[in-house]
Parts: C-alpha cells; structure tokens; sequence
C-alpha cells in the first residue's frame, strides 16, 4: 500500500519534466486517486463482509499491481486519472482489511506491535523512494512506474497469506458504541489531518526541489518513509505513559511545523528535518486516531474514519489548485494550518475525552 498510495509523490516531478504533465493535471490526478480511496473506504462501510475477506484482499492487491504497470502504457491524462482511481480503491481496501487484522490478532499483545504492522506503509514509501531516486539518472519516468509494479507484485506476494478479521468481531459491529459526541470530535480532527497531510505528501517532493537540487527531494522522501517505519511503534509505545488523546494532539502540532518548514526556511537542513517531522508523525497520527476510534468502541471505527480521511484527501488537491500557478510553498503553509486546526480539534477531544477511556 505504500509503494502503490506513494510512488507517485517522487515520481511527480518526473512526469512534469518528461511527459508533459502539468502542475494542475498533477493536482487532478492525485484527486483520482482519493476519490478512489474513498470509494474504497465506503465499500468498508457499507459491505462489512468485503473487510474479513481473504479474495477481496487478493483482489485488491492484484488491482493495485497492475494499475502501477500500465501508467506508461499511456500518455492521456484521462486515463492516468482511471487508474489512479483504481489504485486509490484497492489501497483502502488493503489498508481497512489489514487494519482490521492488525487490531483483531494482535488484541492481546502490547500495542507497539500493531504499530510496526503499520510502519509497513512507511517502508513503502521509502522503498520506492529509493527506488525513483536510483533510476532518475538512468532512466526515464515509465521505467519507474514499472520498477514500481514489479516492487509492488514483489510484496503482494509476501502479503498473500495475511488472515482478515474475523466473522463477529467486536470492533466491528455488535457492541453499542460509547461517547459519540467525542467519537465526532475524533472524526472531525482526523478528517482535517487528511486535507493538510494530503497536500504535503503529494507536493513536498516538488516544494523542495524549487530551492534544493533534485536528488534533496527524493532524498527527503526516502527519509520520510525511513522516520515512517518505527513512528506507529513508538507513538503506541508512549501511549503506555500518555493518553492517546494527548499523544495526537502532540503529533499534529509536530507535523505542522515539519509541513510548514520548506515553505519558510529553504536549504537542506530544513528539507531533511520537515521530512523527519512529517515521516515521524502521519502513520503515527493514523494508528493513534485508529486506535482511539476502536477504544470508543464504536462500530466500524476503522472504514468510518479512514472515509473521513479520505474525504480529506479529496479537498486537500482541490484547495490548493489556485496556489500552485506560484510554486508549491503556499500550498505548504495551507497544509500547516489545517493540521493546526485538526490539532484544536484534538484538543477539545483531550478535554473532554471519558476518563474511563484514557
């Protein structure tokens, strides 16, 4: 689910220089994909049976995979579109079905566990990093796209024998939920973060690169999938000392300063320590949010609030649109302030939060 959701961040810059894409194309292409992810979220919703099944996993992987391999076999943008699309459906699917698993069989064991399953998206992200990194000097945007897929097959692969939840599990249906107004204020802050995370996870590569070489950029993406692996790890594992609660309102504080740091200090030392911030906190933020959802107790936890999450990720693109015709560093000041806002919302959730469920 990295490698597929993430590749197209570093490869973006590529398919500006050498395919001809457009900056508001780009936008578009990364709104498909959301639009997509959505979609997938709501299967989630609507269709339970669909997150406890091994052949909608399967399934989903295989869509993933493929629609990788055929972005070069095109130059329309329309078609790009589609199969970002795609990609965007199966990823949801990929990322609810594991969560779910992550959160049923790993129960009873202490809960960094889980959070390493999570980091798992991380190692993605840097993996195709890297991998984009490599070929930018030897190659041209479509073999990256396929080294992509082949990477992508490379991991369904492992991933093939992953157990889905259960049929009857509690988290996802049966017990009455608790505390819905704060289950509401849960879902407003997490939405929020998807609209200003969005904005710097598709565009960050290309903000660096308006004042530091183009390797910085891939550089700086690697090292966001690097901080990303044991970010979910060591957030649960601080949960043993702090509440969730006040550990996400921590993380999104965090996350808007890394986002905002491109966009008002240039230089490498400020592009290395944003991608440190920002790779260090948004798998963080989503296992806190996650878990806090499951500790409520409330029914479908998990697709509801990855819909908001992508609902997010929708209007963060859209947004920012008009300011891209001046560069990519207004866009991250935006971002910065929606994660400031998604952090007032954490806030009055920390306030209000039940005792009982800290």
């Amino acid at each position: 689910m990295g490698v597929g959701r993430f590749v197209y961040t570093p490869i973006l810059p590529l398919m500006h220089a050498q395919a001809g894409l457009s900056a508001s194309a780009g936008a578009n292409l990364a709104t498909a994909n959301y639009v997509g992810y959505l979609a997938g979220a709501l299967v989630g919703i609507l269709v339970p049976a669909a997150v406890r099944s091994r052949t909608a996993l399967r399934g989903s992987l295989v869509v993933l995979t493929g629609s990788l391999a055929a972005m070069p076999l095109s130059h329309a943008v329309p078609v790009w579109a589609v199969l970002r699309l795609l990609a965007g459906v199966a990823s949801a699917l990929v990322f609810v079905i594991a969560v779910s698993s992550l959160l049923n069989h790993l129960r009873e064991y202490p809960p960094q566990l889980p959070g390493w399953g999570l980091g798992g998206v991380g190692a993605g992200i840097a993996l195709s990093g890297l991998l984009v990194l490599v070929l930018r000097q030897a190659a041209d945007w479509r073999a990256a796209w396929w080294a992509a897929a082949a990477l992508a097959a490379a991991l369904s692969a492992a991933a093939w024998t992953l157990r889905p939840a259960p049929v009857g599990d509690a988290a996802d249906h049966g017990e009455q939920p608790r505390a819905h107004r704060w289950f509401g204020w849960l879902l407003a802050s997490y939405t929020l973060e998807g609209i200003g995370y969005i904005i710097a996870g598709t565009f960050l590569v290309a903000a660096i690169g308006q004042s530091s070489p183009g390797w910085i950029g891939s550089g700086a993406w690697v090292l966001v999938g690097l901080a990303a692996v044991p970010s979910a790890a060591l957030w649960a594992r601080l949960g043993r000392r702090w509440s969730r609660p006040d550990l996400l309102l921590a993380a999104l504080l965090v996350q808007a300063v890394g986002i905002a740091l491109p966009a008002l200090v240039g230089g490498i030392a400020a592009a290395l320590v944003s991608a440190t911030l920002f790779g260090g906190t948004f798998i963080g933020i989503s296992t806190l949010a996650l878990a806090t959802g499951a500790q409520l107790r409330f029914p479908r936890s998990v697709a509801l609030l990855t819909a908001g999450y992508s609902v997010g990720q929708i209007l963060g693109p859209v947004a920012v649109t008009p300011l891209l015709h001046h560069g990519y560093h207004q866009a991250l000041l935006l971002a910065a302030a929606v994660v400031l806002a998604a952090a007032a919302a954490a806030a009055v959730l920390r306030i209000g939060f039940p005792p009982g469920e800290r």
